[in-house]
């Protein structure tokens, strides 16, 4: 039976494809949750509501997008 993962070896797992950046990772993830108020704190964050922990990983992606669009434009 083929596996419903696409292709990747990770199994659903949040495994970094380069794990050097885990710490700027970190650092960022940090700063978003800053900027939106959201609580969150080393380790453990299951009090988190699902609407604070998406709005964490969508403003992130969100930045990014925009970070390489400028790398990308030349600014």
């Amino acid at each position: 039976m083929a596996s419903s993962n696409s292709g990747s070896n990770n199994s659903g797992s949040n495994r970094m494809n380069v794990p050097e950046a885990a710490g700027a990772m970190n650092r960022f993830k940090q700063e978003v949750a800053s900027e939106l108020g959201v609580p969150l704190k080393e380790g453990y964050n299951g009090d988190l509501t699902s609407k604070q922990a998406g709005s964490i990983g969508g403003e992130m992606v969100k930045k990014m997008i925009q970070r390489q669009e400028e790398q990308m434009s030349g600014q």
